[in-house]
């Protein structure tokens, strides 16, 4: 292969980065006249099984400049002590009720959490994410200057070097959203993120908020949805320097379990025209890899592959 033959495939590899042109982040904004600024804040945090991960959440929102009305933690019939950390914390712990027919785990602790919320903004956290600092002043007043609906894929921070490997995921997950393409503001996402969510108590529940996906694998998908259909703006934005998580710090082997079970629920929403320039980067970057590994090793590795 030559120089002008990778050059070309590197090309038509990078092209596909144009859904992941631009990343737009929270930022501290003046707030147009009018807007309650006071308006009670209610954290919602439905949480299974996560003692080693709540603590940090918890704790990073108690270091938080902008006032919070109550954090409730919905305890899904946890088997380890995350009832008694939320409480431990000052939350207010919610002991979810058994998952009538129909529903689906997580939008049934989250609709559980809003039925239970006094605050006039909803801010639905997952128990594995953690608030940078000025983070929740960031999310509240990037809200308040849109409205709608707004989401946030956290920061993904990695320790370890295996971790390392789930960025690809990371970067398809932002990607196959759509919302950071060379279109910038003017394109049109497929729906949310569903790790950090927020809106009106009043819009929530006229549209019927998670009541409504309840059956949706990808409730964070269809909660977008729902909200752009209405005719709400659906606002998404990356969280760094706001929000933060790691993706699989269990280990090697919960990396492959989220990576399988994300690609399979992830195509059952694709939208074509923005899957098929995913797939071509991933496959690219890999035929790309090969043959750089070819031309750098030389004509004795080239001429042991099968295909050459």
């Amino acid at each position: 292969m030559t120089i002008a033959v990778l050059a070309f495939l590197t090309l038509i590899w990078l092209l596909p980065l144009l859904l992941l042109w631009k990343i737009p982040y929270p930022t501290l904004e003046r707030i147009p006249e009018g807007s309650d600024e006071t308006a009670r804040i209610s954290v919602i945090i439905p949480a299974r099984n996560e003692e080693h991960t709540l603590p940090i959440l918890l704790g990073s929102l108690k270091r938080q400049g902008a006032q919070i009305g109550e954090v409730i933690v919905v305890n899904d019939h946890s088997e380890d002590a995350t009832a008694d950390i939320a409480d431990s914390h000052g939350a207010k712990v919610i002991q979810a009720d058994p998952l009538p027919p129909g529903w689906l785990g997580k939008p049934w602790a989250c609709w559980q959490g809003a039925l239970r919320a006094g605050g006039e903004i909803l801010l639905f956290l997952d128990a594995d994410t953690c608030l940078e600092a000025g983070g929740l002043q960031k999310i509240i007043q990037s809200y308040l200057r849109r409205r709608g609906l707004l989401s946030i894929w956290p920061y993904h921070r990695m320790k370890s070097l295996y971790e390392r490997l789930s960025a690809l995921f990371n970067i398809i997950i932002m990607t196959s959203m759509g919302s950071f393409t060379i279109r910038g503001a003017k394109a049109r996402s497929l729906g949310a993120f569903g790790p950090c969510v927020v809106c009106s108590k009043s819009d929530y529940f006229r549209l019927g908020g998670h009541e409504a996906v309840k059956t949706a694998i990808l409730e964070d998908v269809a909660l977008g949805q729902l909200f752009d259909s209405a005719g709400l703006e659906l606002h998404n934005f990356g969280g760094k320097g706001t929000i933060s998580f790691r993706m699989y710090p269990a280990g090697i082997g919960s990396l492959i379990t989220g990576f399988t079970k994300g690609m399979a629920s992830g195509a059952q929403v694709a939208n074509f025209k923005i899957l098929i320039p995913i797939i071509l980067w991933v496959v690219g970057g890999f035929v790309v890899s090969f043959w750089l590994l070819i031309l750098l090793l030389g004509s004795d590795f080239q001429a042991a592959a099968p295909w050459t």
